[in-house]
């Protein structure tokens, strides 16, 4: 199996219905069963099993089986009608019981646990749990902090829709999540990574990929490491390609500076930046290897890719130049307040849709709903749907940031991004994102192997710091630069196989 394939829930329900008879649910209770075991560890206490009234709750039903076959103390509790259970899950309740185990109608107050297994809702859930479901989840989290027990959750956490990653309330924070089959978007973006904890995907001895297509795919080095190759001895650095970048208006000058040595560093043959600020630096002493234009005379350099919007402001001028730079014959990115312009001008729109070759865009979630004329929340209880729609409605490949980055392409592909932190939620790391791409386009990377690259990079880049002891808290844009040339020469010289 192809552990970076992901799977909406409909595409499952066609796997798992072709595949009724093959025992899966005791497959997937046996897999479970295994973590649980060395999640309890050593402890002397008994674990706590939630079980719904799906076949979310008969996995939990075949773990706790087979937890008592391995002589765990076992308390299940299940507060559903054993007469409307699936056939499935009923058939694993009762062997359950036939084995000698008892449910309980409530979680016990007086008991501490080594463990709590969460078999409330899988994948199949759309509304807020709610009645005696809603209070075990509750209870169920409280118990964790009481206990500081482990969490794990079957499948998906109760309360966490897999499809999209927006969380109802209430909602199991898992500190531990094995999910059956194949990987599921909404465990790896928006709130599921805060409430999924470490992750582990079970394939039941399946192959999804032989049966359906996938719906998406978590970004990997695979994806692009073809073009991880050595640099030749016989180059110059016209052999690298020349990026721009247009920005710096007056008090983000820095956003600018930050995106061109990010491109420099990243190994773009010659950097220009051109600034809108009257009073910018003529010389950038930090990075004097930056040539310095003024904005309007940008566009007359030869160029293979240009980011437009690091701190570009929301002027007359810079709307002129945005549409110029829409125009021009080079590898666009676009990011920041070209955004925020493109979404006030309409003109724009169907410039941006006819250009010859598709753009980039980067948007963070509140420029995506202007792009979009919704809300911010609107985008965040589907980023995967708010991505794609951007790609299609401005025939652009676009990465809507944040906690797991929706990479989606103008051919309907969605990636989703799983490296990065949360040091990364400070100032100027999306000029630096901006950067990295646009370097990788001037060295004629294919827009989207630059797009998939570039993001994963960045958020690789910021893993490293904290690995090492720089941040989370306190992680600043500039100190990624360094750290993603370091990793790339590493991934080149690994060909791609780190």
């Amino acid at each position: 199996m192809n552990p970076h394939t992901l799977y909406r829930s409909p595409s499952l329900r066609q796997i798992e219905s072709k595949h009724a008879n093959d025992a899966l649910m005791q497959r997937a209770g046996a897999a479970a069963a295994d973590w649980a075991v060395s999640l309890a560890g050593q402890r002397n206490l008994p674990v706590l099993i939630l079980a719904g009234p799906g076949n979310n709750g008969g996995d939990a039903f075949e773990v706790a089986r087979l937890l008592r076959q391995r002589f765990f103390d076992v308390c299940l509790v299940f507060t559903g009608d054993a007469e409307k259970l699936p056939a499935d899950a009923a058939a694993a309740r009762q062997a359950f019981i036939a084995a000698g185990g008892t449910t309980n109608a409530a979680i016990p107050d007086d008991v501490r646990w080594s463990l709590i297994i969460d078999g409330l809702f899988g994948i199949g859930l759309t509304r807020a749990p709610d009645g005696s479901y809603a209070q075990s989840i509750i209870t169920a989290n409280r118990l964790v902090e009481r206990d500081r027990c482990p969490l794990l959750a079957l499948d998906c956490p109760s309360g966490l829709n897999a499809d999209t990653g927006a969380s109802f309330a209430p909602c199991i924070q898992a500190s531990h999540t094995i999910t059956f089959i194949a990987g599921k978007p909404g465990l790896l973006t928006a709130d599921g990574p805060d409430c999924c904890g470490e992750m582990r995907v079970a394939d039941l001895a399946l192959n999804p990929a032989d049966e359906v297509e996938a719906d998406g795919h978590v970004v990997s080095l695979v994806d692009f490491s073809a073009r991880l190759n050595p640099r030749r001895n016989n180059t110059h650095k016209g052999s690298f390609g020349s990026a721009g970048i247009l920005g710096g208006g007056k008090t983000m000058v820095g956003a600018a500076l930050l995106a061109g040595r990010a491109a420099l560093k990243l190994g773009a043959g010659r950097v220009y930046l051109g600034l809108l600020d009257a009073d910018a630096p003529t010389v950038d002493l930090v990075q004097p290897e930056l040539m310095m234009r003024r904005a309007d005379t940008l566009l007359q350099a030869d160029l293979q890719a240009l980011a437009c919007g690091p701190g570009l402001g929301r002027s007359s001028e810079a709307l002129r130049l945005l549409e110029q730079s829409i125009k021009a014959p080079v590898q666009l990115v676009l990011d920041a307040d070209a955004l925020n312009l493109l979404a006030e001008d309409g003109r724009l729109e169907g410039n941006l849709y006819n250009r010859v070759g598709p753009a980039i865009m980067i948007p963070h979630p509140a420029e995506a709903a202007r792009l979009l004329g919704c809300s911010v929340r609107d985008v965040q209880t589907d980023r995967i749907k708010a991505a794609g729609e951007l790609a299609n409605r401005y025939r652009c490949h676009v990465a809507l940031k944040g906690c797991g980055t929706v990479i989606a392409t103008v051919n309907r592909k969605i990636w989703l991004n799983s490296t990065g932190n949360p040091g990364m939620a400070t100032a100027g790391m999306g000029d630096v994102l901006s950067g990295l791409i646009v370097a990788l386009l001037a060295q004629n990377w294919p827009p989207e192997l630059a797009l998939l690259a570039g993001v994963h990079l960045h958020g690789a880049a910021a893993d490293c710091l904290v690995a090492n002891g720089v941040g989370p808290v306190g992680l600043t844009a500039g100190e990624v630069i360094d750290a993603a040339r370091n990793l790339f020469n590493e991934w080149v010289a690994g060909n791609g196989k780190l």
